[in-house]
């Protein structure tokens, strides 16, 4: 029984998330109170550190020097899209926003911010269309970009049009990264992994 209880409170500390739960009716409130899609702020370079972790405004080369090259080019290499949905989100993508945040102290930011540069890439998917927040371990900070997105859980990719959320891909897939990111784009009914 102990050792239950024990893996269960290490599966709690491991997420990349609070506790706290969005519901369908708590993400329509968001999408009413948070700002449209802001202008990508300039991007300090270097980048900055908190903690030896990324903070802030960053671009993919933040995530090709070291440390952070380590985890961020393997993972993006290895990555191998669905060449179906691959052409389908080229011709969908148009016209798309996305405002991300990431952790870099955080597994399934590792995990997946690879991944979604490489599906940018392979799509032609235009960085200045891309504003990556790295945040910390609250996920609060910092409050500049942060407040009024309710961020919860890290990675988060928040998908706009013409200043509208249309969905978020939250902390990792339903099917695959790619064929998520499609059914938000395209409007198709999609929950993120969180919204229940």
């Amino acid at each position: 029984m102990k050792k239950i209880i024990l893996l269960a409170a290490i599966a709690v500390l491991a997420s990349c998330g609070s506790q706290k739960t969005t519901s369908s009716n708590d993400a329509a409130s968001v999408q009413k109170t948070q700002p449209e899609t802001p202008v990508q702020p300039q991007t300090p370079e270097p980048p900055q550190l908190l903690n030896g972790h990324l903070y802030g405004i960053q671009t993919k080369e933040a995530f090709q020097q070291a440390p952070f090259a380590t985890w961020f080019q393997p993972r993006y290499e290895a990555y191998t899209l669905d060449e179906e949905t691959k052409k389908a989100l080229k011709k969908e993508m148009k016209g798309v926003k996305i405002r991300a945040y990431m952790g870099t102290w955080c597994g399934d930011s590792k995990r997946e911010t690879p991944k979604f540069y490489k599906l940018l890439d392979e799509i032609g998917f235009k960085e200045k269309n891309l504003t990556l927040i790295t945040v910390d371990r609250s996920k609060k900070k910092p409050v500049e970009l942060v407040s009024s997105y309710d961020v919860i859980r890290v990675p988060t990719f928040i998908f706009y049009r013409k200043g509208k959320e249309i969905g978020r891909y939250v902390e990792r897939p339903r099917e695959s990264l790619e064929k998520d990111v499609l059914k938000i784009v395209t409007g198709e009914p999609y929950k993120h992994a969180y919204d229940h």
